[in-house]
């Protein structure tokens, strides 16, 4: 009896091709030629200069927990901190990635309950939790649409992408191998059927669409463009980096998708910046189920095990589990929302993003009219008769004490301004924001130099972004 549960943890390995997956997955030793061990000049501070230094660091930054980032698109958001300690449970935490799978029977039946949850909110037939990041997730998908279409040997190789998608969507068509053409919105800021027409032919792979899309718009027409597509031979992927705009509202899955991911780093309550820490969970129709990245996750009876041996499996696309942190924040916020939670979040979302765009619209160009969900894109066409650029606005948002939020894009809006409170934000803290912005319309249009020159509270000012972007220095100089 003893060796019974080992004799069974081989069968499931065997039986899921996992074994020497997981034996070859655990990094490396650094090579000793890469490593530093000396740095001249580098000082040897005591523990209170050491922890006054990373105080006197962490007042010069933005947190959450200083206030908002009212940044669009992918937005952080505010991460409630029983979530945290449910990550940090020492159950969790201290799990050696490669203990034998009768061990981690709880870790593996909350990452099955992830999803379950998933599927049940965006109506799709099975969910791989392997992706790490909304770009990764876009990657998975796109991966599985080539695979899928080698398969079945249609030849096809061109993806279709509205000019209202995430911006890392063409990258990720194009990594897995798709040529690109772009599709140019309606003046409404929506695809519309008939002109997705004249760009469907017989290379047609698929279409990326972003729903919400970057305007914050939905894609009303998401019906019949499915229905389009399909009967082209191709696949309808949505990017559900937005999905907290729909949750417990609607389905994905009902809107025709065929390969969906879900940002859980941000509908599910983890913040995420600066690349990291993330989660993309990629869903399929039953049709693609067989072509998911391993591991899944599945419950055999009473059991749940790890199963690498689907038939036309994209591969493993991180080491051991993936994010599993994320995962257990996700989890724990799904269960403390419930169904009657879910659909409160994207009702709070909408509603805060609108009331931005009422008490905003008078002071700031609103480039669509069109009705948005969880954000709003504003411009700078009336600051920039007196010379004032978004990028001044935002400089200038930093001496009242906020985040900026997004801007530049999306790239159909010239000089974007890009707004997304979140539903985790406050009516109170809202209003600080849109007086903070009201207030800069003001001073545009009394001292446009004021904001030229802004910020004036900071220890940098205006930085050569361009330098810092292509020229890190990111070594000791003393």
């Amino acid at each position: 009896m003893k060796n019974k549960p080992i004799v069974e943890e081989r069968v499931i390995f065997e039986h899921g091709a996992c074994d020497e997956v997981l034996r070859h997955s655990g990094a490396q030793d650094i090579d000793d030629r890469y490593l530093r061990h000396d740095i001249e000049g580098m000082t040897d501070p005591g523990e209170p200069e050491v922890v006054r230094h990373f105080t006197r660091l962490s007042y010069m930054n933005h947190s959450l927990d200083a206030g908002m980032y009212p940044l669009g698109s992918c937005t952080m958001k505010y991460n409630p901190k029983v979530m945290e300690s449910a990550a940090g449970n020492e159950g969790f935490s201290a799990l050696h990635p490669m203990a034998p799978q009768s061990m981690v029977q709880g870790v593996l039946e909350l990452m099955y309950g992830v999803g379950e949850y998933l599927k049940a909110m965006t109506g799709m037939d099975s969910f791989s939790l392997q992706p790490a990041a909304g770009a990764h997730g876009e990657l998975a998908g796109m991966l599985i649409a080539a695979k899928y279409h080698r398969t079945i040997g249609t030849g096809r190789n061109t993806i279709l992408i509205p000019d209202t998608a995430h911006g890392t969507n063409p990258a990720s068509a194009a990594m897995a191998g798709f040529k690109v053409t772009n599709i140019p919105s309606g003046s409404h800021g929506m695809i519309e059927s008939g002109t997705l027409r004249r760009f469907i032919d017989g290379d047609t792979a698929g279409i990326m669409l972003t729903i919400p899309n970057t305007l914050g718009i939905f894609e009303e027409q998401i019906v019949d463009i499915a229905g389009l597509i399909h009967d082209a031979g191709g696949i309808v992927y949505v990017d559900g980096a937005n999905f907290n705009a729909l949750l417990g509202k609607a389905r994905y899955g009902d809107m025709g998708a065929d390969i969906v991911h879900v940002n859980l780093h941000k509908t599910f309550a983890t913040p995420h910046g600066s690349g990291g820490p993330g989660a993309g969970a990629i869903g399929v129709s039953s049709v693609l189920r067989e072509f998911l990245p391993v591991p899944v996750v599945e419950r055999r009876d009473r059991r749940f095990v790890m199963n690498c041996g689907l038939r036309h499996t994209v591969g493993r696309l991180v080491s051991f589990y993936g994010n599993t942190g994320i995962l257990i924040r996700a989890y724990a916020y799904m269960r403390m929302l419930g169904t009657s939670g879910a659909g409160q979040v994207a009702e709070t979302a909408t509603l805060n993003a609108n009331y931005i765009r009422a008490l905003l619209k008078d002071r700031y160009n609103l480039p669509y009219g069109t009705p948005t969900l969880h954000e709003v894109v504003f411009n700078d066409a009336l600051q920039n008769v007196n010379g004032v650029k978004t990028i001044d606005i935002a400089k200038r948002l930093i001496d009242y004490g906020f985040h900026p939020p997004t801007i530049y894009f999306p790239l159909i809006v010239h000089g974007a301004i890009m707004i997304e409170p979140t539903e985790t934000e406050s009516k109170e803290e809202i209003d600080r924001f849109v007086s903070a912005m009201r207030s800069i319309a003001d001073e545009v249009r009394d001292d446009p130099q004021l904001v030229i020159d802004a910020p004036h509270t900071t220890p940098v000012r205006r930085v050569d972004e361009v330098k810092a972007a292509r020229e890190p220095r990111l070594v000791y100089r003393r």
